[in-house]
């Protein structure tokens, strides 16, 4: 097998990065896993693109958590990303933890971490590093980028950054540009970060004690908006917790997780902080809070699409108020009114913006169906 090709992989790039914020990496590392065979013609690869806390293991077990890759059950032989069929590629976004460069990195110039130091990123500029590592892998061009999320809007970036490089484009529970909303939780997020005394300014890696409370508090502010009232109250409603002591839940009158919904949250942030960097999600959210794709290019949306010849499949969820279905309406308007073929198809789920990750048959249908359209 090509050494560059397989599970646990990790490109150092040595070409210059001119970011949007103005600053230039002189060098980058990007960890990144493939799966399947490329073709003699290379023909056949799909760029998967994950959310703000994925990685790049999409189909294969997280080497710190031990669970299934986030995607597993999109991606694989006989699956609807099929890997009888494709060649995947996943990488880790500039700026997170897993392997790619980002504030926990080591800064040449210091030989410390970067921290705070490292430069501020945009969607586009992990688009420009994502380009990059494909140039590593000798792929000229994509069957298809995948994205939902934030994924969704980096592939939103590739069809308008790197028009050529790419026949088909799939958006999942999306936006074109994060809404002032979705800029005020992010900022929930940071300042519960930086609130927390062990933040220190960024500078927290040499001691090994991470701000994990301030991180946790802004993963469940987060996590809250990944879900729908309805999928919490079927789940939870106003259920209370039992007891240590094995005693059925009764109110304590006092402030510990009394609800269930309240020791879901808690466990969803302590988790959290066992994989994922702090500063790294402070830089990511803030990159995509940047995100808004119509002013990028004049400050018309459809404008972006105006150079490539991707043809598009767009899907939102009915009770994803994170980004709802007005949000994929705009970007189909959009590439509507560029030329672009487009197809958009609403689907109906009680999970929230998390839908996209978890069982859907429907969304296994579309994704089949459009790949397959264009081999």
């Amino acid at each position: 097998m090509d050494s560059r090709f397989g599970p646990d992989r990790r490109a150092t790039l040595s070409t210059p990065l001119a970011l949007d914020g103005g600053a230039t990496l002189p060098a980058i590392d990007i960890a990144y896993e493939t799966y399947g065979t490329l073709s003699p013609a290379r023909d056949n690869a799909i760029l998967i693109c994950h959310a703000l806390t994925g990685d790049q293991h999409v189909a294969s077990t997280h080497p710190r958590t031990g669970k299934p890759g986030w995607w597993s059950r999109m991606v694989g032989p006989g699956k609807p990303i099929d890997l009888n069929k494709h060649f995947v590629i996943c990488s880790n976004v500039l700026g997170s933890c897993m392997g790619s460069s980002g504030p926990a990195s080591i800064d040449p110039a210091t030989g410390a971490p970067y921290a705070m130091r490292f430069p501020v990123l945009t969607i586009r500029d992990m688009v420009r590093a994502q380009g990059m590592l494909l140039d590593h892998l000798g792929i000229d061009r994509l069957r298809a980028v995948v994205g939902g999320s934030m994924g969704g809007m980096q592939a939103l970036s590739w069809a308008a950054t790197l028009p050529d490089r790419v026949e088909a484009v799939v958006v999942i529970a999306s936006t074109a540009r994060h809404s002032a909303q979705n800029i005020a939780f992010h900022e929930v997020g940071r300042q519960a970060i930086m609130a927390d005394p062990n933040w220190r300014g960024g500078d927290y890696y040499a001691d090994g004690s991470p701000p994990a409370a301030g991180l946790s508090v802004a993963r469940m502010a987060a996590h809250i908006t990944y879900l729908s009232e309805a999928g919490l109250t079927a789940k939870f409603g106003r259920k209370l917790q039992a007891r240590a002591d094995g005693q059925a839940g009764a109110k304590t009158f006092g402030f510990d997780a009394d609800f269930q919904v309240e020791s879901y949250l808690r466990h969803q942030g302590l988790a959290f902080t066992d994989r994922f960097d702090a500063n790294s999600y402070l830089y990511i959210t803030r990159a995509l809070d940047y995100f808004d794709l119509a002013e990028e290019h004049g400050g018309v949306l459809a404008n972006a699409f105006r150079a490539t010849k991707a043809r598009f499949c767009i899907v939102s969820f009915d009770t994803d108020w994170l980004y709802p279905t007005a949000e994929s309406r705009n970007i189909v308007h959009a590439l509507n009114a560029a030329g672009a073929p487009a197809s958009f198809v609403e689907l109906s789920s009680p999970f929230g913006h998390d839908a996209f990750l978890l069982d859907s048959p429907e969304l296994d249908r579309i994704m089949r169906g459009f790949l397959e359209a264009g081999a």
